[in-house]
């Protein structure tokens, strides 16, 4: 047996016995000097961080082009600091599940210290804790994957959440919300002698670090206007040669800890394989899983230098380049062929992405939206090759068993998503004079099983519950009084949905798709199982054969 606190550089054998790879580095050495003179800070210890970000620390380590590790900032779950972080030491063992059931296993000791920072009103000593680092001039980069809601300061009504409203009125003494104490951070910094910085955004979503600018901006600008900071900070944060908001394009799945990998690492000898399901529903473990596909895109825009992340394989590029590699995997690559599968597995029953890659006709489906309608409009970032990447997540990585992802969790909030998943690759054929929208087959058909989900009936005719998604009540109410096999007004139904733009980013009857995306809706409304028989037939007629 072997606990994940073991000394691994003396008790290889008993690793290697639960086909666990160790570090050669020393950890105590490399957390002595990180907290010495700290290069990293990274905000949200969560399961993406440790799979990937803590992976890319403990690479520039092991090579040898780094004798700092990285300093974890937690600002949600307390939970994840005392019972992870705290409890094992601050080692990870990852694990990479492969399509074939096997498995990589390594050992990561990069992260020096987690710190619990928030909200500072109720304990400052995080904060504070924090301050001191974001004061030290060797500090270079301060990362983010906190989720995009992370970086949200208003409600849908445009006003302040309560949090923020308070550090506003409160000023930046004692923050509540993770902006808010980010800016009283920078502040520290400020304060102690104008030092350069990057804060990079690693969130999934596009154009990420301008979405950490502006929120930065907004709060202090708030406190400017309310007397706690002068424009000379405004001016700091501002000036690019002083503070870095790179944009980034990240990819990897990384799901919560599976019990599966639990039970197989136990069965291997590891005595640290149990799930920790914190009071604030944080699910985590000694243990984290995740694919085998990565992808880290970044601008390289770094005022006070940066760690080599291209020795541990992330892109470093310019601005654009990262625009171009998001817009490929967002509008073409992978999000629209994820919101296909979950649309479709929704309203079939699937439980798992990875089962519905079982099915024929549901994989011809997401190759015609990939290949052949989405690929020859697609803007080729040139460091990710975009017909390789779909090669890859169709063959590797959505088959994959051991990355548990389910179609209900990535159908949620699908009315926000269809403008870019779709809506950008309409436009390109509207924009080319070469091209016409409506020789388009398979994303019309897509949106046609969309509007058949929204109505809350699957495909056997039994009502399901659909996922959580903002505009769900509002739209449900326009399909809900069509009927299967009934004489349907389709047009009537669905013509207010088919011409927002705010869904779709163009007006589908302008385009020359609304009349075909009612055709296809309304054979779908003829009886039960007219879903898989309408994509089974529109394959047969209409698909183009995949080179």
């Amino acid at each position: 047996m072997v606990k994940i606190t073991d000394d691994y550089l003396n008790n290889k054998a008993a690793f290697a016995k639960a086909n666990i790879k160790v570090p050669t580095y020393d950890a105590k050495k490399v957390a002595d000097k990180t907290l010495q003179s700290p290069t990293w800070v990274h905000f949200g210890g969560g399961n993406l961080f440790r799979a990937f970000h803590a992976s890319i620390a403990n690479q520039l380590i092991e090579s040898g082009k780094s004798d700092t590790g990285v300093i974890v900032a937690e600002t949600y779950d307390d939970g994840v600091v005392s019972g992870i972080y705290g409890k094992y030491n601050n080692r990870i063992v990852r694990v990479v599940t492969k399509a074939d059931g096997s498995q990589d296993r390594e050992l990561f000791a990069p992260v020096a210290k987690a710190i619990y920072a928030g909200p500072a009103n109720e304990d400052a000593s995080g904060f504070e804790e924090l301050e001191k680092i974001f004061e030290n001039d060797s500090l270079q980069v301060v990362s983010f994957s906190i989720t995009e809601k992370g970086y949200h300061l208003k409600n849908g009504d445009g006003d302040f959440f309560p949090p923020v409203a308070n550090d506003i009125k409160n000023g930046p003494s004692k923050p509540q919300n993770n902006m808010s104490l980010l800016v009283s951070l920078m502040l520290a910094r400020f304060n102690a002698g104008k030092k350069p910085l990057t804060l990079m955004s690693t969130d999934n979503f596009s154009q990420n670090g301008d979405r950490l600018k502006d929120s930065v901006l907004t709060i202090a600008k708030a406190w400017k206007n309310n007397g706690f900071v002068n424009q000379d900070f405004i001016d700091y944060l501002s000036d690019p040669k002083q503070v870095g908001f790179p944009l980034s394009m990240i990819d990897r799945i990384t799901p919560n800890p599976s019990d599966k990998i639990s039970a197989d690492l136990a069965k291997d000898g590891f005595e640290d394989a149990e799930i920790l399901h914190t009071p604030k529903h944080t699910n985590i473990a000694a243990f984290t899983n995740t694919e085998e596909a990565h992808y880290l895109v970044v601008e390289d825009d770094f005022p006070n230098g940066r760690p080599a992340f291209e020795e541990a394989g992330v892109i470093m590029t310019d601005r654009d380049t990262v625009n171009a590699a998001d817009e490929m995997k967002v509008t073409t690559c992978l999000n629209p062929l994820h919101t296909a599968l979950a649309i479709y597995g929704s309203i079939l029953g699937f439980d798992s992405i990875a089962s519905e890659m079982q099915n024929d006709d549901l994989v011809a489906l997401i190759k015609q939206i990939g290949y052949i309608e989405g690929l020859p409009v697609v803007k080729d970032p040139k460091v990710i090759n975009p017909k390789s990447f779909i090669d890859e997540l169709v063959t590797k990585r959505l088959p994959n068993p051991y990355i548990p992802d389910t179609p209900q969790r990535i159908a949620t909030d699908t009315s926000q998503k269809l403008s870019v998943r779709y809506g950008v690759t309409i436009q390109h054929y509207v924009d080319d004079d070469n091209r016409d929208p409506k020789n388009l087959n398979f994303i019309p058909l897509v949106i046609a099983t969309w509007l058949r989900y929204l109505m809350g009936v699957n495909d056997k005719g039994e009502a399901f519950t659909p996922s959580p998604d903002p505009m769900y009540d509002e739209l449900h109410a326009k399909v809900d009084g069509l009927k299967l096999g009934g004489d349907n007004d389709v047009h009537a139904s669905v013509k207010d949905i088919l011409s927002n733009k705010n869904i779709f980013s163009v007006d589908l009857y302008q385009v020359g798709l609304g009349e075909k995306v009612e055709a296809y809706f309304t054979e779908e409304l003829k009886g039960a199982g007219q879903i898989e028989k309408v994509l089974h037939d529109t394959l047969a007629s209409k698909a183009t054969p995949v080179k």
